[in-house]
């Protein structure tokens, strides 16, 4: 399974104590679900930094902005688990 396969991405950069508590709540998340999430730095690619910089972390949903700041637990597992129309 390459990294283009998974659902979610959470963009961060070092040193962000929400990133890391973003991450937790991501693996409880695909603890239930079984899917898998990626992390993308924003010190990596200059184009997230300037789309997302300021709003760290931020959680992606098939490659749409689901949320930043914190995870939505209860409404990322509803949307990663109600099928799509």
């Amino acid at each position: 399974m390459s990294s283009s396969d998974a659902r979610l991405a959470l963009i961060t950069r070092p040193g962000c104590h929400l990133c890391e508590d973003a991450k937790a709540a991501l693996d409880r998340v695909v603890a239930v679900t079984g899917d898998r999430w990626i992390e993308k730095d924003v010190t990596d690619d200059i184009e997230l930094e300037r789309e997302y910089g300021d709003r760290l972390p931020v959680v992606l949903l098939d490659g749409k902005e689901h949320g930043y700041w914190r995870v939505e637990e209860d409404r990322l597992l509803r949307d990663l688990t109600t099928p799509q129309l």
